[in-house]
């Protein structure tokens, strides 16, 4: 069951501004980058279901750090189905994001106040997210569907929308100052921030300066 409610959960992406995201099959690298990532200060994670029994990574990580970093909020990525979301549901997930919009998947977040941010590339696809119920969309992916500009557009008509581009954003200055200027109320970051060279070299500082510097500019665009 997830231990943050759905008003706690959109509340920190909306004051920290970004999701990490990441995938890795063993648990023990998995372990040393989400502490990267709460040594920052990072207090969300998102975890992407890519790969055999990335599930019981996932439980893992849960259950450890339920008790060594209480204040982190977890959640899954890459969810293409309601029956694999009831999967991570049912692994302590605090919230739900996809590549792609799944009515179903709403269904079954709303029901148990889960966030669920669908993956959307038309104005079309995300006011239909919004009207069953999703609050932040991802945009995905973003630099492809022509990146801030892209934002702009959207919100031009529909000021209300929280957008949350992936793919396509990077932790450069100019990058992030793009996006935020455009409107996004966050990025979700990968591969740009959980570098696979660190990973490799097992440098897990050089990730918690990646996070730090990206939360610090973010923190300080919103002042």
């Amino acid at each position: 069951m997830a231990r943050f409610t759905s008003i706690e959960v959109y509340n920190a992406i909306l004051e920290q501004g970004l999701v990490p995201v990441f995938y890795n099959s063993n648990f023990e690298e998995s372990k040393n980058i989400v502490q990267a990532i709460s040594n920052a200060g990072g207090k969300i994670v998102e975890f992407t279901n890519r790969g055999d029994f990335a599930f019981e990574v996932f439980a893992k990580l849960i259950k450890y750090f339920t008790k060594e970093e209480p204040q982190l909020i977890f959640g899954v990525g890459s969810i293409f189905d309601p029956y694999t979301a009831a999967l991570y549901i049912n692994n302590g997930t605090n919230f739900v994001v996809g590549p792609v919009l799944n009515p179903e998947i709403a269904k079954l977040c709303n029901r148990r106040r889960i966030p669920y941010s669908p993956g959307c590339g038309t104005p079309s696809e995300i006011s239909q997210a919004e009207e069953i119920g999703c609050e932040i969309i991802k945009i995905f992916p973003g630099g492809i569907l022509g990146g801030p500009d892209f934002v702009r557009s959207v919100l031009a008509p529909s000021p209300w929308s929280k957008l949350m581009p992936t793919g396509g954003v990077d932790i450069t200055k100019e990058s992030l100052e793009g996006w935020f200027k455009a409107g996004v109320v966050a990025v979700g970051i990968g591969s740009k921030l959980i570098k696979k060279g660190l990973v490799a070299s097992k440098n897990w500082e050089g990730i918690t300066q990646n996070v730090k510097s990206t939360l610090n500019f973010i923190r300080n665009w919103k002042k």
